[in-house]
């Protein structure tokens, strides 16, 4: 049986928000973002600047003060007017960008300098720097720096706001596959399920959101590879079956794929200081690392036994964020099983024998413990591993009930034992029990 999760789209800041402009002819909007290059060189937002929009071709100033990430937005702006904005900051250099224009869908980028005066300029000042004595409705001349400076903003606010565009692009097409892909997996439908997050993933591979498409693309891949394997192995033509197993390892394979590239896509993924931000990470984190451990656990077994190693760092890494003791116990005994279905005997008898430090009277670690040394006796013929198996699987005969589809397979092996190697369970020990006075 498989567990199905319906995952929540990541949270991310990078999800451009649409702000539509003021539907008139005669006011539009501006907006832009102000950073700020420390001393140490690290660019921040620049929270709380003050910014002063200055109309050149008439008399007329508009004042804001930035958010804490750095972003301002004016609004009912002339739409045929110049201007230009000031920029300053407690702490920094003031700085200003000429030639602006509203309505244009443009997000101006400035960057102050620390350290500085913080001091604001004027529009008198500015004209000064900008080499214009001129008056306050002659338009700004520029110096051939400042010319290169604006224009050097102007091509990258141009590729930024081309950038915006394709990330509201981007977001909805992902939007869109994710809702119809979880439909479609809610439903069994895992062709269209596969299909649809294909289609967000083909839309921006890259996205924020790209981890929660392939992860529950995963969940969707191994579904439809069991039903392919199971309907093969039932199937009385050879060559259907040949195919139908050999869909189902392609589909466990690209499973175990799609959930790696999902952990290495979060792993990635720069922490945020936002709660809501962070948290969603963390959530995506679990479910990625839950969704990777099966696909790995499916792909070593019934695919690549050689990559047993592969599973276990899959199944150590999800259990180092798995809190609830119950699925973590399933998730123990998981690993231990893909060890031993990969014949890795070995390290499936640690395993086992760490659930029953646990839980001595653990059933399926019992057994299991026994097979395993069982069969690790026979590679090596050894006797001494006989001997350990035959005591395991006594205790598991001993405390399973008679209805355990195993407990007479589990008397075979030590019926063997004893006719075959002269190997009988050896008595444990009990403890003695102290006489009353």
């Amino acid at each position: 049986m498989f567990r199905r999760y319906v995952m929540p789209l990541l949270a991310t800041a990078a999800l451009i928000a649409s702000i539509s402009v003021v539907a008139s002819a005669q006011t539009g909007q501006l907006r832009g973002h102000v950073t700020l290059k420390q001393a140490d060189g690290t660019v921040v937002p620049a929270a709380d600047a003050v910014i002063d929009v200055f109309r050149v071709d008439m008399s007329g100033k508009a004042a804001a003060k930035t958010n804490k990430k750095g972003e301002f937005v004016f609004a009912g702006l002339f739409y045929s007017g110049e201007y230009i904005i000031s920029v300053s900051l407690p702490g920094a250099q003031p700085s200003y960008q000429p030639g602006v224009k509203v309505g244009r869908d443009i997000d101006y980028a400035i960057e102050l300098t620390a350290p500085g005066d913080g001091r604001q300029l004027t529009l008198a000042e500015i004209r000064t720097l900008m080499g214009n004595k001129g008056t306050a409705t002659g338009a700004a001349k520029e110096s051939s720096e400042d010319r290169a400076k604006r224009e050097e903003l102007i091509k990258k606010n141009a590729e930024i706001t081309a950038s915006n565009e394709k990330a509201k692009s981007s977001n909805e097409v992902i939007g869109r596959s994710f809702k119809a892909g979880n439909d479609a997996l809610k439903a069994k439908n895992y062709d269209e399920a596969i299909a649809r997050f294909d289609e967000g993933l083909q839309a921006d591979p890259e996205h924020p959101g790209a981890p929660a498409l392939l992860t529950n693309k995963t969940m969707a891949l191994n579904a439809r590879a069991v039903d392919r394997y199971n309907a093969a192995v039932k199937s009385a033509d050879e060559a259907a079956k040949s195919s139908g197993i050999d869909a189902a390892k392609k589909d466990w394979t690209a499973a175990k794929e799609s959930s790696t590239k999902a952990v290495t896509m979060l792993k990635a993924a720069p922490a945020s200081t936002d709660p809501t931000e962070a948290n969603s990470l963390k959530v995506n984190m679990y479910f990625a690392l839950l969704a990777r451990a099966e696909a790995t656990r499916l792909f070593v077994t019934k695919v690549d036994q050689s990559q047993a190693d592969l599973g276990v760092t899959a199944y150590q890494e999800y259990l180092a964020v798995e809190t609830d003791p119950v699925k973590k116990a399933k998730a123990q005994k998981d690993m231990a099983q893909m060890l031993f279905d990969a014949n890795a005997f070995d390290k499936a008898l640690v395993e086992y024998r760490k659930i029953l430090e646990t839980n001595p009277d653990d059933l399926d670690a019992l057994l299991r413990s026994g097979q395993a040394l069982f069969n690790i006796g026979a590679i090596n013929t050894d006797k001494a591993k006989y001997q350990e198996a035959a005591n395991y699987l006594a205790q598991f005969v001993a405390k399973a009930p008679d209805t355990d589809p195993f407990k007479a397979d589990a008397k075979a092996i030590l019926d063997a034992l004893k006719e075959q190697e002269n190997v009988k369970p050896e008595k444990l020990a009990t403890p003695t029990r102290r006489r009353r006075p």
